[in-house]
């Protein structure tokens, strides 16, 4: 089996108010589709929900207006292809790559979007319902089905790597 690091990502920032939610996660599915620094790239995986964060409206007090930016946050899994990954690498790859991909998309909304590893845990409990699912076109559904078995939370911290016969024993 192939190695790789799977790391369970949460990813939040604020959009237009025009913008797309769909959209959204279609651009942060592309974004992972290569990562890396310093010329040595490698291949990852996306998979997860995107769901707007909008603030809650008490009762006596009026919605956001039309023109505030939307709050957007995505919950899921990035797959990081090849050995010698580590989760903060991985992540700091990720968080660079989605601030340049939202600025081009969007422009500059006055805050870089925060890109955070969380536990599994939190992506299947803190995932709302109604979260519209994204995944990276291609291999990662395979990729997340055949490391299905090492994401139970007894075997998951921050991270974990697949394929690895040391990472199964944690």
């Amino acid at each position: 089996m192939l190695d790789s690091l799977i790391v369970p990502l949460f990813v939040t920032t604020d959009l237009p108010p025009e913008a797309d939610l769909a959209g959204f996660g279609e651009l942060l599915a592309g974004t992972a589709r290569v990562l890396g620094h310093d010329g040595a790239g490698y291949a990852a995986f996306l998979a997860g929900r995107v769901f707007w964060l909008d603030r809650p409206v008490l009762p006596g007090q009026r919605p956001a207006a039309d023109t505030e930016l939307r709050f957007a946050g995505m919950l899921g899994h990035l797959a990081a292809s090849g050995a010698g990954h580590s989760a903060r690498d991985v992540v700091g790859d990720m968080r660079r790559a989605i601030g340049k991909a939202v600025t081009e998309r969007y422009g500059d909304v006055g805050v870089a979007p925060a890109v955070f590893a969380i536990r599994d845990q939190d992506v299947r409990e803190r995932t709302p319902d109604d979260a519209l699912a994204i995944d990276t076109p291609g291999a990662a559904a395979e990729l997340v089905s055949a490391a299905r078995p090492y994401l139970r939370p007894s075997r998951l911290s921050r991270a974990t790597v697949i394929g690895d016969p040391a990472a199964g024993a944690a």
